[in-house]
């Protein structure tokens, strides 16, 4: 839901290229498939995330590491599209194109991505609680939770949406009370 705007900007053609093939070719369960594990794949395997957006490497080379790592790990369409981006120029903006198309495919599913910060992991019973009152209040099919634990947030956590932030967490509050305090010392 983050990251680089102009990644972002580049990346979407692509990820809307690639989701109306994928819908025309009904194929795009295969293909979602593919994205969610490689996302995954790409942020556990740094060095080759690293090695794919290094200008200096050469499209052969990347061609090569591609083919030895995931052809043979993702339907042949998904590897046809990655071979197109290393041509363009355009592998290193690859998590940007796969977040995108993922995007769509989950608007149109009626899947709704929101980010959780929360101070400390939720356990599966808190996760699927919070899965259910989102749901409730989004009308949305299905929830992804996107959850990062950041402990500058003392306790409580934030919700973060496309248009809105929800902030329960303690550091918010206490952000507020001193400000409050502030307004009221100043009378």
């Amino acid at each position: 839901m983050s990251g680089n705007p102009l990644a972002s900007k580049i990346a979407a053609p692509y990820a809307r290229a690639l989701f109306d093939f994928s819908v025309e070719k009904n194929i795009m369960h295969q293909i979602t498939a593919d994205f969610q594990n490689l996302e995954i794949f790409l942020k556990e395997a740094g060095e080759l995330t690293d090695y794919l957006n290094n200008p200096v490497v050469n499209q052969e080379a990347k061609r090569e590491i591609l083919t030895k790592t995931l052809q043979s790990q993702v339907n042949t369409e998904t590897f046809k599209f990655l071979m197109v981006l290393v041509e363009r120029n355009r592998i290193n903006i690859l998590e940007s194109v796969i977040s995108k198309y993922l995007e769509l495919v989950y608007e149109t599913a009626s899947i709704k991505m929101i980010e959780v910060v929360t101070a400390f992991p939720f356990t599966n019973l808190q996760k699927n609680t919070l899965i259910q009152k989102l749901k409730e209040l989004t009308s949305a099919r299905e929830i992804r939770l996107l959850i990062t634990v950041d402990s500058s947030l003392i306790g409580g956590f934030l919700i973060k949406t496309e248009s809105k932030v929800v902030d329960f967490s303690i550091k918010n509050q206490l952000q507020n009370l001193a400000k409050h305090l502030d307004t009221v010392l100043e009378i």
